[in-house]
């Protein structure tokens, strides 16, 4: 059985984020998704949902460089 967990993380991981986001109050959710917002360093766009498989195909070659 191969590891299905992308570079870097193990079920562990895995793990401790899905804890982090099950613990949210609605209101560190909203925060959380508003300070991300916020941030300078990123853009957040809507694409149309046919798509993402493209989008992301093209973030994973950009990322592989």
């Amino acid at each position: 059985m191969s590891n299905a967990f992308p570079k870097g993380w193990d079920e562990d991981r895995v793990r401790q984020v899905l804890d982090h986001y099950e613990r949210q109050s609605e209101d560190e959710q909203f925060a959380e998704i508003e300070a991300a917002f916020e941030q300078e360093d990123t853009i957040t766009m809507s694409i149309p949902a046919s798509l993402v498989p493209e989008v992301r195909a093209l973030l994973a070659r950009s990322s592989n460089q």
